[in-house]
């Protein structure tokens, strides 16, 4: 796999040459517009304008290597609105989950990636608004998360079918409103065979991330429409649809893959044997860049495997915790009151070869203080309603959950790339 990835990026590099010489013509332009034809992209943001030059070149020099191309990358746990949550986001004539969120906007907003997991779909019919065990979300919900600076969401999880495919189709359509990514569900097989890729880099070398997402199951409830959610057999550990479709990914030109997995047993901050043999089987697969864990709704390790794609391993977070919830020790463990806010860097060499590292960021959530969420990671003193020492209990727990390997962020994410914006979904043939 990684062949393809260096052919790809040899076909980079003869493009970069060739578009060097045609701006020395003045043609840079039209070969800009003809790309983007060719591309097929469905743009959620403008493109780079492209530059232009007056000055005839004097020879013909040979073009250098292009240079790595680096972004960040943030992903966070569950956003599950519970009854609770949903009041404190109430607002006349609707919801407003934004100020909920604002105490993590700018580690979002500052990456030039971040996806979120929305763990619920939103409510076909908008009178009829409902939480657990069955949810229906606002709509609101979708585009609050699109405010705050997320630019899509994993969407396989237990509970996509709480509201049969209607459910599944408002979800879709909600984000497609807001231009906003989703990746695990689809409306029928055709939608589910091409997978959601965001363009990320500079003018010279763009990067194509493609972004999967995978349940163990929905509940026991029916998929009516085939291809409708992405799943997979967690009691097997048989991670084998995750692998086919980042494979597919790559096929289709995809640099970095992100693998979204839904599993395994909840509140248990230490990872299930099938859990860990998941992840294995998937870094030595090769495929997949990085593995983002959610489901347990508490902060669970981080850990470095053998494999990758280039065979020097693979960053997994078993659990990121919940991103917004009302859980808390009241009905389940202490731990669902937090969250993580992970940061990967990725530098993606000319060759082809990925670089990733990660970081962590510890998050909670005040549920007296109306569900608004906070950054535990280098707080000094209270935060909201919560104490000094309840904010400090707290980041002791995400910190003993997550462990060792990967080290802690105290501030905001940053922009590495030019730019970044959504694709429409690229098609890869599984």
């Amino acid at each position: 796999m990684r062949n393809d990835t260096a052919g790809r990026a040899r076909r980079t590099r003869r493009t970069t040459a060739l578009a060097s010489l045609l701006g020395a013509l003045g043609l840079l332009t039209i070969v800009a517009a003809i790309g983007a034809e060719v591309a097929g992209t469905d743009l959620a943001a403008p493109t780079p304008a492209a530059s232009h030059s007056t000055t005839p070149s004097p020879s013909l020099a040979a073009p250098t290597e292009p240079d790595p191309v680096s972004f960040t990358l943030v992903a966070a746990g569950d956003v599950l609105p519970h009854s609770p949550v949903n009041r404190s986001a109430a607002v006349e004539g609707g919801y407003d989950y934004a100020p909920l969120m604002e105490g993590i906007a700018p580690f979002v907003s500052g990456a030039d990636l971040a996806l979120c997991h929305m763990e619920v779909p939103v409510a076909p019919d908008q009178g009829d608004i409902t939480t657990f065990p069955v949810f229906g979300a606002p709509v609101e919900l979708v585009s609050s998360l699109a405010e705050v600076g997320w630019n899509g969401c994993s969407t396989a999880s237990n509970h996509s079918v709480d509201k049969g495919y209607d459910g599944v189709v408002a979800t879709i359509e909600a984000f497609e409103a807001a231009r906003l990514g989703y990746a695990g569900t689809a409306r029928d097989e055709e939608e589910a065979a091409s997978v959601q890729t965001y363009r990320i880099g500079d003018a010279g070398a763009p990067l194509d991330v493609a972004h999967v997402s995978y349940s163990y199951g929905t509940n026991g409830l029916p998929v009516t429409v085939p291809g409708s959610v992405d799943l997979f057999d967690a009691d097997a550990a048989d991670p084998t649809p995750i692998i086919e479709a980042a494979a597919a990914a790559r096929e289709a030109g995809a640099d970095v893959v992100i693998a979204s997995v839904h599993c395994c047993v909840e509140y248990r901050t230490l990872p299930t044997d099938a859990q860990i043999r998941i992840a294995e089987l998937i870094a030595e697969s090769g495929t997949v860049d990085l593995y983002v864990g959610h489901h347990a709704h508490v902060p669970q390790p981080i850990v470095d495997l053998p494999g990758g794609p280039d065979g020097d391993g693979m960053w997994v977070a078993y659990g990121l915790g919940n991103m917004l919830s009302n859980q808390s020790s009241a009905c389940c463990v202490p731990q669902t009151s937090n969250g993580v806010l992970l940061t990967a860097t990725f530098t993606v060499e000319p060759s082809g070869e990925v670089d990733v590292g990660v970081e962590w960021t510890a998050t909670t959530v005040d549920r007296s203080g109306g569900h608004r969420m906070y950054v535990l990671s280098g707080a000094e003193g209270p935060l909201g309603t919560l104490s000094a020492d309840e904010v400090a209990r707290r980041h002791a727990m995400v910190a003993k959950a997550v462990g060792d390997p990967a080290p802690e962020r105290l501030r905001p994410a940053e922009s590495l790339a030019d730019y970044s914006y959504r694709l429409v979904r690229s098609p890869a043939a599984r």
